[in-house]
């Protein structure tokens, strides 16, 4: 590699910078107790090819020695980066994360707060054997006429946009039972927004313990009412439907559909919590709900309730609580750079262990373009959120020795902003795969040996 990433990376975070050079990518290895011998494609070698593969859109393995400036092939490349041990990838992660901690720490907290917020996606891969029976695929596509498909859950740093955690498993797996492996990076007093699906008393209850907040949108099966008196677990009114989740017990009211119930913690425990974890929570929670409504031009207002053990209305007031919760719309922004900008919608490699390499390795080049992206909006007095992620991206692929980030492309302020999830390119109009390929393939023989 000819060290732009590096240089450019150092001008703007030095100690980032020397996390990806030959000496510290060795060191690493080393710790982790790989055992390397001196070829072309050495360890530091390899993990800067990665990295330039995934920053070039996660381009083909043919194309790696070209950007590296190597006399190889994509097989000995591909070789290379499969005897480098996960850990190495891991680690690597791992102490970059913790050399962007200052900027996660000084930047975007609300109120005080560090905030995070995370939800679930998923990601395609090739069609072996292997990844089949690792992560599955839809349920609704025939064997052989689909591709495997990870499930993952991402947590991003609200104000910084950087990937602090980003975890995989198998397709048909929940998103709760991946979130308390992302709760790792979390600190006294942290907020994490999502949607509800991540609302649960299980979940309050779990952040509670760490000294962490929530603020998710309400199941579906939760009754919610602003009425003191009403059906509740606590009085055992029979009104209330049995197939939905009673309300808790009213406590305080606060303001306009805004008020402190208590959750009754429930008799079954969740699957994704240990007996000992489940045992440890308390027997009731209080919890604050908030309704407001959403009112677009021409359309019926839609209200939102959410649920949040941020119990202080003088501190923390309705509308600022509904504020920050609007802010959990940027997963999405940052979830399409993830997959559409940087391409990491459809994954490369063949294995399993191949998988968590190529999303450590995404996960690094996202926070590298994250990173530019910060001292962009330091520079020119704007949100880094404001700054375009692919602009970012050009700087840092075309940066020479020395060059100075000069101004990137500043995106318009646009709120509110809706649009329609539609294709306006017509994809070509052929069938869908319902028959494995050798059956297709004979049956087009059986044409030709028949006309």
């Amino acid at each position: 590699m000819n060290g732009i990433i590096q240089q450019a990376v150092m001008q703007i975070k030095d100690d980032v910078g020397r996390a990806l050079d030959t000496e510290s990518i060795e060191a690493v290895c080393r710790a982790v107790g790989h055992i390397w011998r001196r070829r072309e494609l050495d360890p530091a070698a390899t993990l800067q090819g990665f990295l330039l593969q995934i920053l070039h859109g996660n381009t083909a393995c043919s194309h790696v020695p070209r950007l590296l400036g190597k006399q190889v092939t994509a097989k000995a490349y591909s070789e290379a980066r499969s005897r480098l041990p996960l850990e190495v990838f891991q680690q690597l992660l791992v102490i970059i994360c913790g050399r962007l901690q200052a900027c996660v720490n000084d930047t975007g907290r609300w109120l005080g707060h560090r905030v995070w917020v995370m939800d679930g996606t998923g990601c395609s891969m090739p069609d072996t054997p292997e990844l089949q029976k690792a992560f599955g695929q839809p349920p609704m596509q025939r064997v052989g006429c689909g591709f495997p498909v990870a499930h993952l859950l991402a947590m991003f740093h609200v104000g910084t946009g950087m990937l602090v955690r980003v975890v995989a498993a198998p397709l048909r797996t929940g998103d709760m039972a991946l979130a308390t492996y992302a709760h790792g990076g979390l600190q006294r007093g942290d907020i994490v927004l999502a949607d509800r699906a991540f609302g649960s008393f299980g979940h309050l209850a779990a952040l509670a313990a760490m000294g962490a907040h929530g603020v998710f949108r309400i199941q579906q099966t939760r009754l919610v009412s602003f009425f003191h008196g009403r059906p509740s677990c606590a009085n055992g009114c029979r009104q209330v439907r049995r197939s939905s989740t009673r309300t808790g017990r009213w406590i305080k009211r606060l303001g306009k559909h805004d008020q402190i119930v208590e959750y009754i913690k429930p008799r079954a425990r969740p699957s994704w919590l240990t007996p000992e974890e489940w045992r440890s929570f308390p027997s009731s929670l209080l919890v604050r709900e908030l309704r407001y409504s959403l009112a677009a031009k021409g359309y019926r207002s839609r209200s939102v309730t959410l649920m949040t053990t941020l119990l202080d209305s003088e501190q923390y007031s309705k509308q600022a609580i509904t504020d920050l919760y609007s802010r959990r719309w940027e997963v999405e922004t940052n979830l399409r750079h993830l997959k559409v900008t940087l391409g990491m919608d459809v994954l490369r490699t063949k294995s399993v262990t191949g998988i968590h390499k190529e999303l450590a390795m995404f996960a690094i080049a996202y926070n590298l373009v994250r990173l530019v992206m910060l001292e962009a909006g330091r520079r020119q007095a704007v949100p880094p959120n404001r700054i375009s992620f692919k602009d970012a991206l050009r700087w840092l692929l075309t940066a020479g020795p020395n060059a100075r980030l000069t101004p990137l492309i500043v995106l318009p302020e646009r709120p509110g902003r809706c649009e329609p999830r539609v294709q306006k390119r017509r994809p070509k109009n052929y069938p869908l795969m319902t028959r494995t390929r050798s059956a297709l393939t004979q049956t087009l023989w059986d044409k030709v040996l028949t006309s």
